[in-house]
Protein backbone atom coordinates (compact mmCIF):
# COMPACT_ATOMS: atom_id res chain seq x y z
CA UNK A 1 0.00 0.00 0.00
CA UNK A 2 1.33 3.42 -0.97
CA UNK A 3 2.28 5.75 1.88
CA UNK A 4 0.72 9.20 2.22
CA UNK A 5 1.89 11.49 5.02
CA UNK A 6 4.88 13.13 6.66
CA UNK A 7 8.25 11.81 7.70
CA UNK A 8 9.95 14.27 10.03
CA UNK A 9 13.68 13.86 9.50
CA UNK A 10 16.27 15.16 11.95
CA UNK A 11 18.65 16.34 9.24
CA UNK A 12 22.32 16.06 10.15
CA UNK A 13 24.95 18.64 9.27
CA UNK A 14 26.35 17.91 5.80
CA UNK A 15 23.69 16.91 3.29
CA UNK A 16 21.30 19.38 1.71
CA UNK A 17 17.53 19.09 1.72
CA UNK A 18 17.36 17.51 -1.74
CA UNK A 19 19.87 14.88 -0.63
CA UNK A 20 17.60 14.01 2.27
CA UNK A 21 14.70 13.56 -0.15
CA UNK A 22 16.90 11.22 -2.21
CA UNK A 23 17.80 9.29 0.95
CA UNK A 24 14.11 8.84 1.76
CA UNK A 25 13.44 7.58 -1.76
CA UNK A 26 16.27 5.06 -1.41
CA UNK A 27 14.92 3.90 1.94
CA UNK A 28 11.44 3.38 0.47
CA UNK A 29 12.89 1.40 -2.42
CA UNK A 30 15.10 -0.70 -0.15
CA UNK A 31 12.10 -1.50 2.04
CA UNK A 32 10.02 -2.59 -0.92
CA UNK A 33 7.44 0.17 -0.60
CA UNK A 34 5.43 1.30 -3.64
CA UNK A 35 6.90 4.27 -5.46
CA UNK A 36 5.37 7.63 -4.44
CA UNK A 37 6.18 11.28 -4.86
CA UNK A 38 8.56 12.65 -2.22
CA UNK A 39 9.24 16.31 -1.43
CA UNK A 40 10.43 18.45 1.45
CA UNK A 41 8.64 21.24 3.28
CA UNK A 42 11.41 23.79 3.77
CA UNK A 43 15.05 24.00 2.76
CA UNK A 44 17.81 23.65 5.34
CA UNK A 45 21.38 24.72 4.58
CA UNK A 46 23.94 21.87 4.47
CA UNK A 47 25.57 23.25 7.63
CA UNK A 48 22.22 23.35 9.44
CA UNK A 49 20.59 20.46 11.26
CA UNK A 50 17.17 19.70 12.65
CA UNK A 51 13.56 19.41 11.59
CA UNK A 52 13.01 18.73 7.89
CA UNK A 53 9.42 17.68 7.05
CA UNK A 54 9.43 15.22 4.15
CA UNK A 55 6.11 14.72 2.39
CA UNK A 56 5.12 11.40 0.84
CA UNK A 57 2.42 10.78 -1.74
CA UNK A 58 -0.58 13.06 -1.48
CA UNK A 59 1.08 15.04 1.31
CA UNK A 60 3.40 16.56 -1.31
CA UNK A 61 0.42 18.70 -2.34
CA UNK A 62 0.79 20.47 1.02
CA UNK A 63 4.55 21.10 0.83
CA UNK A 64 3.92 24.65 -0.32
CA UNK A 65 1.89 25.38 2.81
CA UNK A 66 4.76 24.10 4.91
CA UNK A 67 7.13 26.51 3.18
CA UNK A 68 4.86 29.36 4.30
CA UNK A 69 4.79 28.30 7.95
CA UNK A 70 6.72 29.79 10.88
CA UNK A 71 9.99 28.15 11.90
CA UNK A 72 11.93 27.99 15.18
CA UNK A 73 15.73 27.92 15.24
CA UNK A 74 18.53 27.70 17.76
CA UNK A 75 21.62 29.41 16.40
CA UNK A 76 25.02 30.46 17.68
CA UNK A 77 26.68 33.71 16.65
CA UNK A 78 30.47 33.62 16.82
CA UNK A 79 31.67 37.20 17.30
CA UNK A 80 34.81 38.64 15.70
CA UNK A 81 34.63 37.08 12.22
CA UNK A 82 32.27 37.61 9.30
CA UNK A 83 32.48 35.28 6.34
CA UNK A 84 31.28 35.54 2.75
CA UNK A 85 28.53 33.00 3.41
CA UNK A 86 27.80 34.26 6.95
CA UNK A 87 28.54 30.78 8.31
CA UNK A 88 31.53 28.51 8.79
CA UNK A 89 31.66 27.54 5.12
CA UNK A 90 32.78 30.84 3.64
CA UNK A 91 35.95 32.87 3.49
CA UNK A 92 36.67 35.52 6.10
CA UNK A 93 35.72 38.97 4.80
CA UNK A 94 35.86 41.04 8.02
CA UNK A 95 37.27 40.73 11.53
CA UNK A 96 36.94 42.68 14.75
CA UNK A 97 38.53 42.55 18.19
CA UNK A 98 35.34 43.86 19.81
CA UNK A 99 33.32 41.42 21.90
CA UNK A 100 29.98 42.44 23.42
CA UNK A 101 28.84 41.95 26.98
CA UNK A 102 25.83 39.86 27.79
CA UNK A 103 23.92 42.99 28.79
CA UNK A 104 24.68 44.59 25.43
CA UNK A 105 23.35 41.56 23.59
CA UNK A 106 20.18 41.60 25.67
CA UNK A 107 19.76 45.29 24.96
CA UNK A 108 19.79 44.99 21.14
CA UNK A 109 17.52 41.96 20.78
CA UNK A 110 14.28 44.00 20.97
CA UNK A 111 15.49 45.93 17.91
CA UNK A 112 15.37 42.65 15.96
CA UNK A 113 11.99 41.49 17.24
CA UNK A 114 8.76 42.08 15.37
CA UNK A 115 8.51 43.28 11.77
CA UNK A 116 12.01 44.04 10.49
CA UNK A 117 13.84 44.43 7.20
CA UNK A 118 16.87 42.37 6.28
CA UNK A 119 19.15 41.84 3.30
CA UNK A 120 19.39 38.13 2.41
CA UNK A 121 22.85 36.57 2.08
CA UNK A 122 24.45 36.65 -1.35
CA UNK A 123 24.97 32.92 -0.87
CA UNK A 124 21.29 31.98 -0.97
CA UNK A 125 18.92 30.23 -3.36
CA UNK A 126 17.04 33.42 -4.23
CA UNK A 127 16.77 34.23 -7.92
CA UNK A 128 18.63 37.33 -9.12
CA UNK A 129 18.06 38.21 -12.78
CA UNK A 130 17.21 34.63 -13.66
CA UNK A 131 20.05 32.92 -11.78
CA UNK A 132 20.49 31.67 -8.23
CA UNK A 133 22.22 34.22 -6.06
CA UNK A 134 24.75 31.65 -4.83
CA UNK A 135 25.71 30.79 -8.42
CA UNK A 136 26.45 34.45 -9.12
CA UNK A 137 28.35 34.83 -5.84
CA UNK A 138 30.44 31.72 -6.50
CA UNK A 139 31.26 33.10 -9.94
CA UNK A 140 32.72 36.18 -8.27
CA UNK A 141 29.90 38.53 -9.22
CA UNK A 142 28.89 41.40 -6.96
CA UNK A 143 25.34 40.33 -6.13
CA UNK A 144 22.87 43.10 -5.30
CA UNK A 145 20.44 41.57 -2.81
CA UNK A 146 17.25 43.51 -2.22
CA UNK A 147 16.02 44.24 1.29
CA UNK A 148 12.93 42.30 2.35
CA UNK A 149 10.43 42.47 5.19
CA UNK A 150 10.23 39.54 7.60
CA UNK A 151 8.82 38.99 11.08
CA UNK A 152 10.76 37.81 14.10
CA UNK A 153 8.01 36.65 16.44
CA UNK A 154 10.36 36.02 19.35
CA UNK A 155 14.10 36.22 19.97
CA UNK A 156 15.76 35.23 23.22
CA UNK A 157 19.09 34.14 24.63
CA UNK A 158 19.36 30.39 24.99
CA UNK A 159 22.96 30.12 26.14
CA UNK A 160 26.04 32.31 26.37
CA UNK A 161 29.70 31.58 26.97
CA UNK A 162 32.70 33.69 27.85
CA UNK A 163 36.37 32.96 27.72
CA UNK A 164 37.57 31.66 31.09
CA UNK A 165 34.10 30.88 32.45
CA UNK A 166 33.69 27.31 33.84
CA UNK A 167 30.97 26.69 31.26
CA UNK A 168 33.22 27.60 28.34
CA UNK A 169 34.72 24.12 28.10
CA UNK A 170 31.38 22.66 26.99
CA UNK A 171 30.60 21.93 23.35
CA UNK A 172 29.64 25.00 21.34
CA UNK A 173 26.31 23.59 20.16
CA UNK A 174 23.81 23.28 23.03
CA UNK A 175 21.76 20.17 23.54
CA UNK A 176 17.99 20.38 23.66
CA UNK A 177 17.71 20.97 27.42
CA UNK A 178 20.57 23.41 27.90
CA UNK A 179 19.82 26.85 29.33
CA UNK A 180 21.91 29.90 30.02
CA UNK A 181 24.28 29.39 32.94
CA UNK A 182 22.96 31.52 35.83
CA UNK A 183 26.54 32.39 36.78
CA UNK A 184 26.78 34.73 33.81
CA UNK A 185 26.45 38.40 34.68
CA UNK A 186 25.45 41.27 32.47
CA UNK A 187 28.98 42.65 32.32
CA UNK A 188 30.48 39.33 31.19
CA UNK A 189 32.09 39.53 27.75
CA UNK A 190 30.87 36.82 25.37
CA UNK A 191 32.78 35.40 22.42
CA UNK A 192 29.68 33.65 21.16
CA UNK A 193 26.05 33.42 22.08
CA UNK A 194 23.22 31.04 21.26
CA UNK A 195 19.76 32.44 20.58
CA UNK A 196 16.35 30.95 19.90
CA UNK A 197 14.18 32.63 17.29
CA UNK A 198 10.67 31.99 15.99
CA UNK A 199 10.48 33.56 12.55
CA UNK A 200 8.21 34.01 9.56
CA UNK A 201 8.80 32.52 6.15
CA UNK A 202 11.61 34.12 4.18
CA UNK A 203 13.74 34.93 7.23
CA UNK A 204 17.46 34.26 6.89
CA UNK A 205 19.05 33.41 10.23
CA UNK A 206 22.51 34.09 8.79
CA UNK A 207 21.45 37.64 7.96
CA UNK A 208 19.90 38.04 11.40
CA UNK A 209 23.18 36.96 13.03
CA UNK A 210 25.19 39.34 10.85
CA UNK A 211 22.93 42.27 11.67
CA UNK A 212 22.90 41.58 15.41
CA UNK A 213 26.71 41.46 15.46
CA UNK A 214 26.98 44.72 13.52
CA UNK A 215 24.49 46.40 15.85
CA UNK A 216 26.85 45.46 18.68
CA UNK A 217 29.73 47.24 16.98
CA UNK A 218 31.45 44.07 15.84
CA UNK A 219 31.06 41.36 13.19
CA UNK A 220 29.87 37.78 13.41
CA UNK A 221 28.76 34.65 11.60
CA UNK A 222 26.63 31.64 12.39
CA UNK A 223 28.65 28.78 13.88
CA UNK A 224 25.68 26.53 14.70
CA UNK A 225 22.17 26.42 13.25
CA UNK A 226 19.50 23.94 14.27
CA UNK A 227 15.82 24.06 13.33
CA UNK A 228 13.71 22.81 16.21
CA UNK A 229 10.29 23.35 14.68
CA UNK A 230 8.75 23.78 11.22
CA UNK A 231 5.06 24.59 11.24
CA UNK A 232 3.42 22.01 13.54
CA UNK A 233 6.38 19.61 13.40
CA UNK A 234 9.02 19.49 16.14
CA UNK A 235 12.03 17.42 17.11
CA UNK A 236 9.96 15.14 19.34
CA UNK A 237 8.65 13.30 16.24
CA UNK A 238 11.83 13.56 14.18
CA UNK A 239 13.83 10.50 13.12
CA UNK A 240 17.48 10.22 12.14
CA UNK A 241 18.50 8.95 8.70
CA UNK A 242 19.91 5.77 10.26
CA UNK A 243 16.67 5.03 12.10
CA UNK A 244 14.72 5.85 8.94
CA UNK A 245 16.68 3.27 6.97
CA UNK A 246 16.23 0.65 9.70
CA UNK A 247 12.47 1.29 9.87
CA UNK A 248 12.15 0.97 6.09
CA UNK A 249 14.04 -2.33 5.98
CA UNK A 250 11.89 -3.67 8.81
CA UNK A 251 8.73 -2.49 7.00
CA UNK A 252 7.91 -0.30 10.00
CA UNK A 253 7.77 3.13 8.33
CA UNK A 254 4.02 3.23 8.87
CA UNK A 255 4.67 3.63 12.59
CA UNK A 256 6.94 6.63 11.95
CA UNK A 257 4.80 8.31 9.32
CA UNK A 258 2.50 11.11 10.45
CA UNK A 259 -0.83 11.44 8.63
CA UNK A 260 -1.35 13.90 5.83
CA UNK A 261 -3.65 15.86 8.11
CA UNK A 262 -0.81 16.47 10.59
CA UNK A 263 0.30 19.31 8.31
CA UNK A 264 -3.13 20.89 8.63
CA UNK A 265 -3.56 21.05 12.38
CA UNK A 266 -4.72 24.66 12.14
CA UNK A 267 -7.45 23.87 9.59
CA UNK A 268 -10.92 22.85 10.87
CA UNK A 269 -12.38 19.59 9.56
CA UNK A 270 -15.54 19.58 7.45
CA UNK A 271 -17.20 16.14 7.47
CA UNK A 272 -18.87 15.23 4.17
CA UNK A 273 -20.96 12.31 2.98
CA UNK A 274 -19.62 9.75 0.48
CA UNK A 275 -21.69 11.38 -2.28
CA UNK A 276 -20.37 14.83 -1.40
CA UNK A 277 -16.83 13.41 -1.29
CA UNK A 278 -17.30 12.01 -4.77
CA UNK A 279 -18.43 15.40 -6.05
CA UNK A 280 -15.44 17.14 -4.51
CA UNK A 281 -13.06 14.59 -6.02
CA UNK A 282 -14.49 15.52 -9.40
CA UNK A 283 -13.82 19.18 -8.67
CA UNK A 284 -17.49 20.09 -8.34
CA UNK A 285 -18.82 22.67 -5.88
CA UNK A 286 -21.09 21.91 -2.97
CA UNK A 287 -23.86 24.33 -2.06
CA UNK A 288 -25.97 24.85 1.04
CA UNK A 289 -23.25 23.81 3.47
CA UNK A 290 -23.69 25.26 6.96
CA UNK A 291 -20.23 25.96 8.33
CA UNK A 292 -18.03 28.92 9.13
CA UNK A 293 -16.47 30.61 6.10
CA UNK A 294 -12.82 30.04 5.34
CA UNK A 295 -10.44 27.15 4.69
CA UNK A 296 -11.52 23.65 5.77
CA UNK A 297 -10.35 20.07 5.35
CA UNK A 298 -13.19 18.00 3.88
CA UNK A 299 -13.10 14.45 5.26
CA UNK A 300 -15.11 11.34 4.51
CA UNK A 301 -14.85 9.32 7.74
CA UNK A 302 -11.09 9.29 8.42
CA UNK A 303 -10.03 9.90 4.81
CA UNK A 304 -8.91 13.36 3.65
CA UNK A 305 -10.90 14.36 0.57
CA UNK A 306 -9.86 17.92 -0.23
CA UNK A 307 -8.73 21.23 1.12
CA UNK A 308 -11.73 23.47 0.46
CA UNK A 309 -12.74 27.11 0.73
CA UNK A 310 -16.21 27.80 2.13
CA UNK A 311 -17.96 31.07 1.34
CA UNK A 312 -21.67 31.92 1.67
CA UNK A 313 -22.59 28.26 2.00
CA UNK A 314 -20.69 27.26 -1.13
CA UNK A 315 -17.71 24.87 -0.95
CA UNK A 316 -14.97 25.12 -3.58
CA UNK A 317 -12.02 22.73 -3.92
CA UNK A 318 -8.62 24.32 -3.32
CA UNK A 319 -6.56 21.11 -3.36
CA UNK A 320 -7.92 17.61 -3.84
CA UNK A 321 -6.40 14.42 -2.43
CA UNK A 322 -6.48 11.03 -4.13
CA UNK A 323 -6.93 9.01 -0.94
CA UNK A 324 -9.74 6.72 -2.07
CA UNK A 325 -7.71 3.52 -2.28
CA UNK A 326 -5.74 3.84 0.96
CA UNK A 327 -6.28 5.24 4.39
CA UNK A 328 -3.93 7.78 5.89
CA UNK A 329 -1.14 6.51 8.09
CA UNK A 330 -1.89 6.52 11.79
Amino acid sequence: MALHGWLIVDKPVGPGSTQIVSAVKRALKAGGYPKVKVGHGGTLDPLASGVLPVALGEATKLAGRMLDSDKVYDFTIGFGTETSTLDAEGEVVATSEIRPTLAQVEMVLPDFTGAIEQVPPAYSALMVDGKRAYDRARAGEDVDMKMRKVTIHSLMIRHSRESGNPASSAASAPDEEEERDPRFRGDDVVGQITLTARVSKGTYIRSLARDIARALGTVGSVTMLRRTKAGPFGLSRAISLDKLGEAAMARQLEHTLLPLTAGLDDIPALPVTPDQAGALRQGRKLIGIAAAPGLHLATDADVAVALVELSQGEVRVVRGFNMMMSKEAT
